[in-house]
């Protein structure tokens, strides 16, 4: 049943759809990555306090993290629910694309600056509508209960929602609702039913060669001041040694399947001329999505393992930082059921005509026949999630109980949480021919093209905050199914605390925009 609440909601959304729209575009074209989101954290502050809300800035001791409160009382005299809902808006580097029908960065950058994949220049922005949906409907039929909204920086690098867990961000909430762009299917429309997203370390291996002149004695002699003296290779040999080690890992170790997956990124390397002088400081990052927390501490063993031979080879001692440490995530049938039911309501998205040119403008750009309906038909159709569970299920053995990754796993071992999916544009493609990856970057920015999915992912976020607050049969159903599958709930026999036991990780050299001279540009400056 659609109460008037509800009916209140989506009206709500319809009404503010050119707001949801501009403000989609303006985090869009921000595009700040990782640990790095001052605009997008800065404007999303200030449109919740114009809102209402009251937001403490710099939640967990992260910078660009917040955590926003608005509570109606509504005359209740017991403890009301708290609903929460998140936005995340980092972007990533090297995806500079331009809202556009053909290939090219933003204005005034290069390509290698940061820009939105998957995207959550449209998640972040959904979920506040849906966040605002909630609130007005809440106000006008007299609804008690708060709504608790978290900005999750850094989530390409599993990065502020372990934190947040460990310091209490997600406790009391009765219900957590997390939204995302499809991007694979069969998670195309639905909600996740049994097979939630797996466990994920992450951390840099920073190699210091402090003594190079030591490196490679045997009599404790000082080398001579001569370019040919021998001196320790230096850090960026233990970084190269690093990484062929643990290619090899990577290669051999890890199955090409079932959601296992293990990656690197060179944040710094050199700290020094192109002199003799070996590097002093080289930096690798690693990131592991893999399906257990047992997989997680056997990768990282290995790759300790590898650092430290790297290390002694090089003339280097190694230190070891993590960036995440998350948790896998934890079913909720009745939360799931409960969004089920808010998609049906509002329907899949659908693309009209100005969509559908544009989408088949993009196509004769990149070489192909232009399609009278270029959009895959399954980001117009809902799937069912024990449907889109079987389909999900068919690569994995029987004994994997969690598949590909995503950091909303920390709230589920805090809250009843739900996590569905909403298509985001995509393009049919003639057998053989594969999209470069600049069109779904693009589709993700063009209004005319994201728009139905903020629109529809909003309404749904809404539905479903309101049937938690209007329905405490359905509340309760979410919460003793969270209480069984914990084992007593928080610190319950079956309970995973949280596994973050490190400081927010932002004072590395993360990629970011600078200001110089020249003005505002992408750390590796734009080209003339």
């Amino acid at each position: 049943m659609v109460t008037a609440a509800a009916t209140s909601a989506l009206k709500f959304v319809d009404g503010r759809a050119g707001d949801l729209s501009s403000w989609t575009r303006t985090i869009f074209d921000f595009g700040e990555t990782a640990w790095r989101e001052y605009q997008s954290a800065d404007w999303y502050v200030d449109r919740l306090r114009k809102e209402g809300f009251s937001v403490e800035v710099g939640s967990g001791g992260m910078p660009t993290a917040f955590c926003a409160h608005w509570t109606n009382k509504a005359g209740t005299t017991g403890k009301a629910p708290t609903i929460g809902m998140y936005g995340e808006y980092d972007a990533v580097p090297g995806n500079c694309q331009d809202a556009a029908t053909q290939k090219r960065p933003r204005p005034g950058l290069s390509a290698h600056a940061g820009g939105h994949t998957d995207p959550h220049s449209g998640l972040g922005i959904a979920s506040l509508g849906g966040l605002l949906a909630t609130k007005a409907a809440m106000e006008r039929h007299g609804i008690a209960g708060t709504l608790r909204f978290t900005g999750e920086p850094a989530e390409k690098v599993r990065g502020s929602k372990p934190i947040h867990a460990a310091k209490g961000y997600y406790d009391g909430v009765c219900g957590m609702i997390s939204f995302h762009p499809f991007y694979m299917l069969p998670l195309c429309n639905t909600v996740r039913w049994d097979t939630h997203c797996g466990a994920a370390y992450s951390m840099i291996y920073r190699f210091l060669c402090e003594e190079p002149e030591r490196w490679g004695l045997s009599d404790g002699a000082p080398i001579p001041q001569s370019h040919s003296a021998v001196r320790a290779p230096g850090a960026n040999d233990a970084l190269m040694l690093m990484y062929l080690a643990s290619k090899a890992l990577r290669d051999s170790m890890l199955p090409h399947q079932g959601g296992w997956s293990i990656s690197e990124a060179i944040l710094t390397a050199g700290q020094a001329t192109a002199d003799n002088l070996p590097a002093g400081m080289a930096e690798i990052q690693y990131m592991m999505r893999v399906p257990t927390l047992a997989m997680a501490e056997q990768i990282t063993a290995v790759l300790d393992r590898n650092a430290e031979h790297a290390a002694a080879m090089s003339g280097c001692r190694v230190e070891r930082h993590f960036v995440s440490k998350s948790r896998p995530g934890l079913a909720n049938h009745a939360m799931a059921q409960i969004t089920w039911d808010a998609l049906n309501v509002v329907g899949a998205p659908h693309w009209g005509d100005g969509a559908r040119s544009i989408a088949r403008e993009i196509q004769a750009n990149v070489g192909i026949d232009p399609m009278r309906d270029p959009f895959i038909d399954a980001c117009e159709q809902l799937m069912a999630p024990q449907e889109a569970e079987a389909i999900l299920r068919r690569d994995l053995p029987p004994s994997q109980t969690n598949s590909t990754s995503d950091d909303y796993t920390d709230m589920t071992w805090h809250a009843p949480t739900v996590r569905f999916y909403v298509a985001r544009p995509a393009l049919k493609a003639p057998k053989g021919f594969a999209y470069p990856g600049w069109v779904m970057n693009a589709l993700g920015g063009i209004p005319e093209t994201i728009d139905p999915m903020v629109t529809c992912a909003a309404k749904t976020v809404a539905l479903s905050a309101l049937r938690l607050l209007e329905d405490s049969g359905a509340r309760k159903q979410a919460r003793d199914e969270f209480i069984e599958r914990t084992g007593g709930g928080v610190g319950g026999s079956k309970w995973i605390a949280p596994l973050c036991d490190y400081e927010p990780p932002i004072n590395f050299r993360w990629p970011e925009y600078v200001t110089t001279a020249r003005g505002r540009e992408w750390w590796i400056p734009t080209a003339a």
